[in-house]
C-alpha cells in the first residue's frame, strides 16, 4: 500500500485479524505459564504444610517407656 492509496475496509479488517492472531498467541502462552506457576505454588504449599506438621508432631509427641518388672 502506497501513502496515496485510500484506506479501505479490507485493509482495516486485515490489520485487525493480524493483531488478533498475535494476541491469541500471547494469551495462550501466558495462560500456560500461569498454570505452571500455580501448580508449583500448590506443590510448595503442600510440602511446607507437611514439613511443619511433622515437626510440630515431633515436638508434641509423648514418649512412653514400658518396662517389665
Amino acid at each position: 500500500m502506497s501513502p496515496n492509496d485510500p484506506i479501505t475496509r479490507d485493509h482495516i479488517e486485515e490489520r485487525f485479524r493480524s493483531i488478533q492472531t498475535e494476541i491469541e498467541g500471547v494469551e495462550s502462552e501466558t495462560r500456560s505459564y500461569a498454570t505452571i506457576a500455580m501448580a508449583a505454588v500448590a506443590v510448595t504449599v503442600v510440602v511446607l504444610v507437611f514439613a511443619l506438621g511433622s515437626r510440630r508432631g515431633r515436638k508434641r509427641r509423648t514418649f512412653v517407656e514400658i518396662r517389665r518388672v
